[in-house]
């Protein structure tokens, strides 16, 4: 679900408050009232997706009056006196919780959007004059590491609003015996869950990229643009990369090349143990093709660090990545940019221009990486010069986290410890509990990774009594390659060249990382038993194996696993290609804690 969709979503089964029995015209004109305020509370918030930025302040101001006016009359002793009433009290209890929570929830928006219109407001426009050498240019930032400077303890302190009513409601009755009161109580259960999660990242994206970015001295970062159109396992095949400058409030993008600029080295330039160097082999710490097959991002870009300061001898302070997925949610923010020879770059096309279209246009790899370095450095002259709206800005960045189109690491210490426990980091988490993560990659030394579609469903059963649990995980991988013929870079298979194929047949190594302690008990492709290979990475047991799709072909992997008995909700991590991985989560909490119940979500 998207960020703004977030904000709209808490409250989208709040209405059926008026489906109490309520004894008493004064009691149903309560129920009533509050149903209509609850439902002006959730029409208002549903214009925040349609509203301008002019719009947005008086649109959160109405929801907030409806949230604390639903509020009022169900703190009052009249609703007090239905609570306690018998059939229909734990349904008028758990309304009140419902009040409550989105009054929260409202003010908790609108502290965020005020603080930060604010800071906006405040600051001086920014200083978009071309740069001296013409070189791609950020331009002067000052003002917007101020305000996420001075926004990240307004975000913490929304974040821990949230987390407050999530927890007074989560108390209330679950089962009033009214299915709509039910099911309302446990969407904004989830929908709270998930405002948490967005505002958290907002706020450790806030505190971490004013200095990270210069606000406190000069940095210079690895900055790799991925290409998912060739999986690896941070998301695609580094493409081209650049040196990013902060300083003083300025950014700027030094020498943007292709990725065969930086040379490979006849050492490792890194060292992270026997498990790795088994798994990936010497040329992941030596070959920036082969830098980032792990899905552990501090691997690579401590890597990318080192094979430029081998070539160099400069220090890097850390590095980032994004893709074209990511250039695609700048440019919704910023909108389109024009290239030098006037052809547009919007939201809407930049994806296929870089994984797709440029492919066929430029049949010379030179000219194809030449005409992606311009598009990146289009967007990262017009990111300097945009003003978005700080909530439009902060749901941008927390989209682009939550997602992995941006990974960061950096050389500091208390830096990277932040960094660590948020998808920015795009740390493979070491630490125990239900897990199950899909990576690919791309063993055919093509392009047709864009058109691979993801199905993951995790199912967890429950926990018996001898500690462990019996758990079922089920990827559906489909090559949805096109019929129309492809560029020969596109389709060509670089393992066994001449071993005759059907063009646009694709091979993976597709590995399931798993929880710490977890057990195969047996892998089905196709309903077919097979052999897999086990190693382990960070604590996981990682199963993996080759996997060959021909054009239009879809496979199903099943992994029957044991695993060890967890309360702790399950990580999914989602590895940033260029489609969206569709994944689906039961779980059985039956023996596992103090609560025994269901979990199905999606996303």
């Amino acid at each position: 679900m998207r960020s703004k969709t977030r904000r709209v979503a808490i409250v989208s089964l709040l209405a059926p408050a008026a489906g109490l029995t309520l004894a008493g015209s004064w009691s149903a004109y309560l129920g009533l009232s509050v149903r209509d305020h609850l439902q002006a509370t959730r029409d208002a918030l549903v214009l925040l997706r349609a509203s301008d930025p002019g719009r947005l302040a008086g649109t959160l101001a109405d929801a907030r009056w409806h949230a604390y006016e639903a509020r009022r009359l169900t703190s009052g002793p009249d609703w007090s006196l239905i609570a306690h009433t018998p059939v229909v009290g734990d349904g008028a209890t758990t309304i009140r919780g419902l009040a409550e929570a989105v009054a929260e929830l409202t003010t908790a928006l609108s502290d965020v959007h005020r603080a930060t219109a604010q800071l906006i407001t405040d600051v001086e426009p920014l200083d978009d004059r071309p740069s001296a050498d013409h070189r791609p240019s950020m331009g002067n930032v000052r003002e917007l590491l101020a305000v996420l400077d001075s926004a990240a303890p307004v975000l913490d302190a929304a974040a821990d609003r949230v987390s407050l009513a999530r927890s007074r409601l989560s108390v209330t009755p679950a089962d009033t015996g009214v299915s709509a009161v039910d099911e309302a109580r446990g969407t904004a259960l989830r929908e709270a869950d998930r405002l948490r999660g967005w505002l958290g990242a907002a706020a450790d994206a806030a505190a971490l990229v004013p200095p990270m970015l210069g606000h406190d001295g000069p940095r210079r970062y690895f900055l790799a643009f991925q290409t998912n159109a060739e999986a690896r396992g941070t998301g695609g095949l580094v493409g081209a990369f650049g040196i990013l400058k902060a300083a003083r409030g300025k950014l700027g993008i030094e020498r943007l090349s292709a990725n065969n600029r930086l040379s490979p080295s006849s050492t490792p330039v890194a060292d992270y143990g026997p498990a790795f160097n088994s798994r990936y082999g010497s040329s992941a710490l030596s070959l920036l093709s082969n830098s980032n097959l792990s899905p552990h991002f501090p691997y690579a870009a401590n890597t990318w660090t080192a094979l430029w300061e081998r070539q160099t001898g400069q220090q890097l302070d850390g590095a980032l990545a994004t893709d074209p997925v990511g250039l695609s949610y700048l440019l919704r923010l910023i909108g389109p940019v024009t290239l030098p020879g006037g052809e547009t770059v919007t939201a809407q096309n930049v994806i296929d221009l870089t994984e797709r279209d440029a492919y066929v246009r430029y049949p010379n790899p030179e000219e194809r990486k030449k005409f992606l370095i311009t598009i990146a450095g289009a967007v990262s002259e017009a990111l300097s010069r945009s003003r978005p709206d700080p909530l439009t800005l902060l749901s941008t960045l927390s989209q682009l986290v939550e997602e992995r189109r941006i990974q960061v690491w950096s050389r500091r210490d208390t830096e990277q410890q932040r960094l660590e426990p948020t998808p920015l980091s795009g740390v493979l988490p070491d630490k125990p509990g239900p897990f199950a993560a899909l990576v690919i990659n791309n063993s055919g030394g093509n392009k047709l990774d864009y058109y691979l579609k993801r199905s993951l469903q995790y199912d967890l059963g429950s926990c018996r009594a001898d500690g462990q649990r019996v758990t079922k995980v089920r990827v559906r991988l489909t090559n949805d390659v096109p019929h129309q013929k492809l560029p020969t870079y596109v389709t060509s298979r670089l393992d066994h060249p001449d071993r005759p194929r059907a063009v646009g047949s694709n091979l993976l190594w597709v590995s399931l990382y798993t929880g710490a302690g977890a057990q195969n008990g047996g892998v089905r492709i196709n309903g077919k038993l097979v052999k897999v290979v086990k190693e382990v990475e960070r604590s996981h047991p990682v199963y993996s194996t080759m996997l060959e799709l021909a054009p239009g072909q879809s496979k199903t992997l099943e992994f029957l696993l044991l695993e060890p008995a967890s309360a702790a909700p399950p990580l999914v991590p989602v590895q940033p290609l260029a489609h969206p991985q569709q994944t689906r989560i039961t779980q059985d909490h039956t023996g596992c804690g103090p609560e025994s119940q269901m979990i199905d979500s999606e996303g």
